[in-house]
């Protein structure tokens, strides 16, 4: 099917899906679930083509975020039956009043209608953006990238299944064929189609979606997340949370990528990072983290001298900027500098640093003595997510089935006239 055509039964299908009860959701997720586990054989078989063809062409860490396997099949479908459980958030009365005529004005939560998401290389956004679009009541249009392709493509028919076998029509949940830039721009021009479109991938992707959209985009998922080390820190809890910030899947937006030292503890702070991140991941066969040093830090360890974009880099990859700063007034500024507004964290034990931190930081999750890597739908009890949120009209931060839904004003009245 065209690009167009696709619209255009999508947009259709917002009628069908709009009124269905909350029960007739759940069924249909609960369906789609089954559905992945059901064709896990075809599902990794298209994503075998998929790895085949990105072989050579993309990172190894971005390969495994491609990369899927049974286990990772059934946390997807874990996730669409987590969001079955979560309450419906469609028909929510919002707010009440009556007027003093007795006019009675409730604000009341319905679905957005068509949402699109344009996505890169991670198949499992597949089934998350699907079933967080059905359960608030929405009509999802998918743009994979073309290296996920295959994998996406395989996930929708399997959801698609279980949507037919509880009777419901499968252009509820929907992919482009085109995965050209093309196809894309058609997506982000599609007025009077689509109602919002979200962004999931890079910095070019959001910036193009940002620029050229001429429909409601929301800004997601850039991630230059930082880790402020106090000179107050519980140095132990600091090399923890700074590992498994930067090295537990370093591919993520929620992974970090700057660290940022106090100089008081720096002397002490640093060998034990490099020793904890480099040393002893080569000595167990891991690959390292490759440390990229200001002047001040290489004074101190072994490192790769930073250039003049790595504090300006999300690097997706086993790279950290290394920093260090005279207090917590100077590691605010560089954020407030060089952040793009996800998460950032302090490691701090003073009340005073971890409140001016907090304070001060204007980023959509700011941690103290917690990992940036709990930026996340499911670890924030949403069950799963469409994207994070760095912008601040409508959503902020993870974006679960709340933020897919607006609000309508219903008037409730006897005859009154103005």
């Amino acid at each position: 099917m065209t690009t167009h055509e696709i619209l255009l039964s999508a947009k259709k299908a917002k009628a069908v899906l709009s009124p269905l009860s909350a029960n007739k959701k759940n069924e249909a997720l609960l369906a789609m679930a089954d559905a992945l586990i059901k064709n896990t054989d075809a599902i990794l078989c298209e994503n075998a083509k998929d790895l085949e063809a990105a072989r050579g062409k993309i990172s190894d860490v971005m390969l495994d975020r491609l990369m899927l396997n049974a286990s990772r099949i059934e946390g997807m479908a874990q996730g669409i039956r987590e969001v079955a459980l979560l309450p419906d958030p469609v028909g929510r009365v919002l707010s009440e009043v009556t007027r003093p005529n007795g006019m009675c004005i409730r604000r009341v939560s319905v679905p957005l209608g068509v949402v699109g998401i344009i996505y890169e290389s991670r198949p499992n956004v597949t089934s998350d953006a699907a079933a967080l679009c059905l359960k608030s009541g929405n009509v999802c249009v998918l743009k994979s990238g073309k290296e996920a392709f295959a994998s996406a493509h395989a996930i929708v028919e399997a959801m698609r299944e279980g949507l037919r076998s509880v009777g419901l029509p499968e252009t509820l949940v929907n992919i482009l064929d085109d995965t050209s830039r093309a196809g894309a721009q058609e997506l982000m021009r599609a007025r009077g189609y689509v109602d919002m479109l979200i962004p999931r991938g890079g910095a070019g992707l959001i910036r193009a979606c940002v620029e050229n959209a001429t429909v409601p985009c929301i800004e997601t998922g850039t991630g230059i997340c930082h880790i402020y080390v106090d000179r107050s820190a519980d140095l132990q809890k600091a090399l923890a949370i700074v590992e498994n910030a930067k090295t537990s899947r370093p591919s993520v937006c929620n992974a970090a990528e700057v660290c940022l030292v106090h100089e008081d503890i720096a002397a002490e702070f640093l060998p034990r990072m490099k020793a904890l991140l480099v040393d002893h991941r080569k000595e167990i066969g891991k690959q390292p983290v490759e440390l990229r040093l200001d002047a001040r830090a290489a004074e101190i360890i072994d490192g790769t001298p930073a250039g003049e974009n790595d504090f300006d880099t999300e690097f997706l990859d086993y790279i950290l900027a290394v920093r260090i700063v005279g207090g917590v007034k100077e590691a605010t500024e560089h954020i407030l500098a060089h952040s793009t507004g996800h998460s950032e964290a302090i490691v701090a034990e003073d009340k005073g640093a971890q409140e001016a931190f907090v304070s001060s930081v204007d980023s959509a999750a700011v941690y103290v003595n917690v990992s940036t890597r709990f930026t996340d739908g499911g670890e924030f009890g949403l069950g799963c997510e469409m994207g994070i949120s760095t912008q601040k009209l409508h959503a902020r931060g993870p974006m679960g089935l709340c933020e897919l839904t607006s609000y309508q004003y219903r008037i409730l009245g006897d005859g009154q006239i103005r």
